[in-house]
């Protein structure tokens, strides 16, 4: 059997719909439980905001990453405003979690992946921009079994090293959650963090060329 290596990755962030309380930590529960290791991408606003969940993220031994700190479109920004927020997010992600983020880093809604001068200021202060392959659109009014099978479908169609897109937030996420890794793990999958692979996408799949998808809203 071939090897099926597969990142979640997740973003931790205010929601961007109405969403009920507690998500994350039923999450973080969920992969506590079935032993999944995982990546977050840390908004430094959201940190500040729910500094006893950003912290067991860490300590639940995932991998922690930075996703700015005002999860503004980031090529929107000057050269300046594009170094403040970067730095911030930093400053909180280290003094209220307890980890350094870089070299991890991902661009909200993927805005920027593709933006030389973005690109720039995240070298400049020591990240790299981690996209994805697979996108459960959990932050659409879909249904938990549509995310869990989106999860599963595109994993399974782009084979090793898959990265997944998902989100602390949506209640559809973590109830998708559970019945998406154990199919994965059916179809012999092995979970890993993003700093585990030998290559990650640098771009959300709806830049590669062709991919004929949508941003994330």
């Amino acid at each position: 059997m071939n090897e099926l290596r597969v990142a979640l990755t997740l973003d931790a962030e205010h929601p961007d719909r109405p969403a009920p309380a507690g998500i994350a930590e039923a999450i973080l529960e969920v992969l506590q439980r079935l032993d999944v290791p995982a990546t977050f991408f840390i908004q430094g606003r959201w940190a500040e905001a729910y500094p006893e969940t950003a912290r067991a993220i860490a300590s639940g031994g995932h991998l922690v990453g930075s996703h700015s700190y005002y999860h503004a479109r980031m090529h929107l920004l000057s050269e300046a405003g594009l170094a403040t927020d970067i730095k911030a997010a930093e400053d909180v992600i280290t003094s209220v979690v307890g980890v350094d983020p870089r070299p991890w880093f991902r661009c909200p809604f993927g805005a920027g992946s593709d933006d030389p001068r973005v690109i720039a200021a995240l070298d400049a202060a020591g990240y790299r921009n981690v996209g994805w392959h697979v996108a459960a659109d959990d932050w659409e009014p879909r249904t938990a079994a549509e995310v869990e099978a989106s999860v599963v479908d595109g994993v399974l169609a782009h084979g090793d090293g898959a990265v997944v897109l998902l989100h602390t937030w949506p209640d559809r996420t973590l109830g998708g959650l559970a019945g998406a890794i154990a199919r994965l793990r059916d179809a012999g999958a092995t979970f890993v963090r993003a700093d585990q692979l030998d290559t990650l996408p640098t771009l959300p799949y709806w830049m590669v060329a062709g991919s004929g998808a949508s941003s994330p809203a």
